[in-house]
């Protein structure tokens, strides 16, 4: 039996140190449960001073990828580097020379997952994802085995922490959007940048990962319809409230025939619905399947160890597949990547649905006749119970 299972760790942001920390502290806890120790023997950034708070031998930290990928003593790479160049190449790279990979790259999969999850077939070594999608939450695992047997009919949910945060104070607080997305970036619960997350584009990612592992089909990104919370106001949440519903951000796949239905938006959710009450940076995912029925599944969807356990429960679990010879057993996404066919996306303006209409009128008579004057707002109010 092989002596321990390798890490080479590409990329030592605010995840890398997360999972550098948890791997410290439960070191022995780790080791009991896979059965060898699991050493990290090389962490790889560009940046090679700044204090992460965090210990590491000397010569662990290096400034090349390349003495990660090219050194065959490594069993599995971590890639924590974010985005979709630098990040595929070290990938496929890690792929093509024998080597496990773990990442938390959403983006990346959602651009070139097909590639990636088809090179590791060929390959015959594993790719881990459970922290590209809801954090620590085994969102992954439970699609691709726990309901490997059951045919799942949609899968939706709010998948994004940053915006449900925001949506969520604008709530209970009051305030406007761009003073709540403010505050929440002064509190680092947002990025400077938060564009991907308030605009429904990281939620997308994820959506293009869940419909994959759901309905075990293709849909293009470019055909998953985002839309962003920057419009929702304190009027919107005023009227949510009087008709009984909480406006939430959803990212949202549904089987419809042999097509799919792909979106992510703000959506009027009634209060009896559990979703209602997922509150600040909390992710919550439903999956309509036919034999169990409804399944949600709540936690930290995002954070440093949060996705620090997911990371390091992927490391693992490819840990005892290469101790047990076992390697390549469950494919990436469950099912062999060949076997994917490409689905239709049924267009927005085929979907049948209640709506929330605002229109801002001038309060004169005759305005009603023709809705001509003012700003409308038009939400989808329905979709989740």
């Amino acid at each position: 039996m092989q002596g321990a299972v390798r890490l080479g760790l590409v990329g030592f942001g605010t995840i890398g140190t997360g999972v550098i920390k948890l791997l410290q502290r439960n070191r022995a806890l780790i080791a009991s449960k896979v059965g060898v120790p699991i050493e990290l023997v090389r962490v790889a950034d560009i940046d090679l001073t700044r204090d992460r708070g965090v210990r590491l031998p000397h010569g662990v930290l290096v400034p090349d990828a390349a003495a990660i990928l090219e050194d065959p003593n490594i069993d599995v790479v971590i890639e924590l580097v974010g985005g979709t160049g630098a990040a595929r190449r070290f990938v496929l790279e890690a792929i093509a020379a024998g080597k496990d990979v773990v990442t938390a790259n959403k983006a990346l999969l959602a651009h070139h997952g097909g590639e990636i999850f088809a090179a590791a077939e060929r390959a015959g070594v594993e790719v881990g994802f459970e922290a590209s999608v809801g954090g620590g939450i085994p969102i992954i695992r439970t699609l691709k085995e726990g309901l490997a047997a059951d045919r799942c009919s949609a899968v939706y949910g709010i998948v994004n922490g940053t915006s449900n945060y925001i949506l969520s104070r604008m709530s209970s607080e009051g305030g406007e959007f761009a003073a709540v997305l403010k505050a929440a970036q002064a509190d680092g619960l947002a990025e400077a940048d938060a564009s991907f997350d308030v605009d429904g584009i990281d939620a997308a990612h994820k959506l293009a990962l869940l419909i994959q592992l759901a309905f075990g089909v293709r849909v293009p990104l470019t055909a998953i319809s985002a839309e962003g919370i920057r419009h929702i106001s304190q009027i919107d949440m005023s009227f949510a409230r009087e008709f009984g519903f909480a406006i939430k951000s959803l990212a949202i796949a549904k089987r419809q025939g042999d097509r799919i239905e792909a979106r992510v938006h703000p959506t009027m959710v009634r209060r009896q619905h559990l979703l209602a009450d997922v509150n600040g940076a909390l992710n919550a995912i439903v999956v309509q399947s036919d034999a169990l029925g409804a399944s949600m599944y709540l936690g930290l969807g995002a954070g440093m160890m949060p996705t620090a356990t997911a990371v390091l429960a992927d490391v693992m679990a490819v840990a005892r597949d290469r101790l047990h010879g076992s390697r390549g057993r469950v494919p990436p996404l469950g099912y062999p990547v060949r076997k994917q066919p490409r689905a239709r996306v049924v267009p927005l303006d085929e979907l049948e649905s209640e709506y929330y209409l605002r229109f801002m009128v001038v309060d004169r008579p005759g305005v009603k006749e023709n809705f001509g004057c003012g700003d409308a707002t038009l939400t989808p109010a329905s979709g989740v119970g």
